[in-house]
């Protein structure tokens, strides 16, 4: 017999061929003729052909299933050994594991059948047809593989048709890998799915989950608003409660000005709904002044055209030599992009270059804004992303450098510095409509290498130098509205060469000797310590980007500059190192930008690792 093997001095039986009997002589004798090490792989097979002889001829059976008006005779230990649902109804001390007959509910009889012949044989043809009923009951009765192979068919059976009903379907029966596939699908044919009237049926959550993608394959955030209403209009009643949470998803500030006044504002269910109004607040806020509105909605799609990018600004490399570059990332695309270098430093004579060195730099109405400098004191100039290019706006009226600059309220605001000979306490205001400065209060405390930036219409200045040994842990606030400042909460250390960003109702701090992110909360005033980091960033940036913060360059306790690029991950509360800048710097500025794809010469892939 196939797959016996004898030791013997009598002639081999007739049954093993001579060609059989020369390969185990050839086995026996590899093995030395003392020992055999024999692993029938065949055997398998066979024990499963003589399981489904018995079956069909019921022998030995030991158990009927009842499905619906149909008995099916059975082998425990098969069915125990296939099923994890029989495993423990016959391995436990249940009353079906000495009753002769049991009763399958949830099952079709036709279904059984497959499953059965399944079990037995190891083969089965899935189709159109059979594939819910088999993934239900397969599901059911836990034959796990059964579960894979229904999975398997329905993904590479996925259309913008049918797509909605096997989300249901792998949600209904907790199939975390075909719902994340089936998911992923929907993402990337959303305009054509969306138009299917199966596509109205999806439950708020899973609707919720993919409207939150960066990858979301829309050109416009329209698409995506319209899809909302419409999927809320089907069945207003009880969906209107719901239309709020959707709506968090949509990314509104990033639709057309006009779109957003003449189609979002005027909708009669967005009119009904007061809870959205702090939303439609925030899109008025972003439309009037551009990044100093940061969150979730203000980061375009990956498929829009356009990215949000931080853009790293001059600064000094090791050998103190001032960069001219500006190296742009887009941490979403993990690509590096080219932007103009900075002005006035490619003139037709070496004389009339200059350095940018310790100068500030915003962003305001997504135009990148920069201003004085130990060699350019009273220049300001805008970068246009659209057209990259420097223009140069009206001077400063106080010259000066170590400073910083805020937005707020739609204003430019440069504050304090140092002229060269004292720490000044001034304050301009940008008006870029008339292309003018005029004068606001002066800072309580004159400083200069501080951190500054706004929240919910007031500033905030930080830390700083009163002079060029000292450092400061005063936080000092302006209002507006009776333009006046104000002492809060002090910094838990005191530090210079620092730099901030507010970022999901906080203002994080970074720079000097610290060795840490700090948060600042402007509702509580209080401090808190967000990560240590393993050496000093002084003069280093900080950016918001595609909802994680980016910490740039800085110079270490060696006074040596730093190129890595560090990664704070708000949501997972983890700090990364995300990639190498192509040199090491400080004194630079760090900033963040919407771009258009469009707008963009040339694409570097892979020129920095991000």
């Amino acid at each position: 017999m196939e797959g016996t093997v004898e030791k013997s001095s009598e002639e081999p039986p007739v049954s093993i061929t001579q060609e059989c009997a020369q390969n185990i002589q050839e086995v026996v004798e590899s093995s030395g003729g003392d020992r055999l090490s024999f692993d029938d792989a065949g055997l398998s097979l066979l024990l499963q052909n003589g399981l489904e002889n018995l079956r069909l001829e019921n022998s030995l059976t030991d158990v009927v299933l009842c499905v619906e008006s149909k008995e099916f005779c059975c082998h425990r230990v098969v069915l125990a050994a296939a099923s994890n649902y029989f495993r423990a109804m016959f391995c436990n001390d249940l009353k079906e594991k000495y009753e002769e007959k049991v009763l399958i509910k949830g099952v079709d009889s036709e279904t059984m059948q497959i499953l059965l012949d399944y079990t037995y044989t190891s083969k089965v043809l899935i189709t159109k047809q059979n594939v819910q009923r088999l993934l239900e009951a397969a599901s059911l009765l836990q034959f796990l593989r059964m579960v894979d192979a229904c999975a398997g068919f329905l993904t590479e059976a996925l259309h913008p048709e049918n797509c909605v009903g096997i989300l249901r379907l792998a949600d209904a029966h907790a199939l975390g890998s075909l719902k994340h596939r089936v998911q992923n699908f929907i993402i990337q044919n959303f305009v054509q799915v969306s138009t299917h009237e199966e596509f109205m049926e999806l439950p708020v959550d899973i609707l919720y989950c993919i409207l939150k993608s960066d990858d979301l394959c829309v050109t416009e955030e329209a698409q995506v608003f319209e899809t909302v209403i419409s999927w809320v209009h089907y069945r207003q009643s009880e969906r209107l409660a719901f239309l709020p949470y959707v709506l968090e998803n949509v990314r509104l500030p990033l639709l057309d000005p006009w779109y957003f006044v003449e189609t979002v504002e005027a909708n009669e269910l967005i009119r009904q709904c007061p809870e959205v109004f702090p939303l439609l607040q925030e899109a008025r806020m972003y439309h009037l002044s551009g990044n100093e509105i940061i969150s979730e909605r203000t980061k375009p799609r990956m498929q829009e055209f356009q990215s949000e990018v931080f853009m790293i600004i001059g600064g000094c490399t090791k050998d103190e030599k001032f960069v001219s570059e500006v190296t742009c990332l887009d941490p979403l695309r993990r690509s590096r992009l080219e932007v103009a270098k900075l002005p006035i430093t490619e003139q037709d004579t070496e004389s009339e270059n200059r350095k940018w060195v310790e100068f500030s730099c915003i962003t305001f109405k997504n135009e990148v804004y920069i201003s004085g400098g130990k060699e350019t004191q009273h220049d300001v100039w805008k970068y246009n992303a659209s057209i990259n290019k420097w223009i140069q706006v009206e001077y400063l009226n106080f010259g000066r450098w170590r400073h910083k600059m805020a937005v707020l309220g739609g204003r430019l605001y440069v504050i304090g510095g140092f002229d060269g000979i004292q720490r000044v306490n001034s304050v301009e205001i940008y008006d870029p409509f008339h292309n003018c400065w005029t004068e606001a209060a002066p800072l309580a405390f004159n400083v200069s290498s501080f951190a500054a930036a706004s929240y919910e219409k007031k500033l905030y200045v930080i830390g700083g130098g009163p002079n060029g040994k000292l450092a400061t842990d005063k936080t000092q606030c302006y209002d507006p509205s009776v333009n006046k400042w104000t002492v809060r909460a002090p910094m838990p250390v005191e530090a210079k060469c620092i730099n901030a960003v507010s970022f999901h109702n906080h203002i994080y701090v970074v720079g000097g000797a610290m060795k840490a992110l700090y948060s600042y909360s402007p509702i509580e005033d209080t401090w808190c310590l967000v990560t240590h980091f393993s050496h000093e960033r002084a003069s280093c940036g900080i950016a918001a980007c595609s909802n994680k913060l980016f910490i740039t360059g800085g110079r270490d306790e060696k006074n040596e500059v730093i190129a890595t690029v560090l990664c704070w991950d708000p949501e997972s509360r983890k700090l990364t190192e995300e990639c190498v800048l192509p040199r090491g710097v400080s004194h630079h500025g760090s900033v963040t930008i919407r771009k258009s794809y469009t707008h963009i010469r040339r694409i570097i892939p892979g020129a920095v690792s991000v």
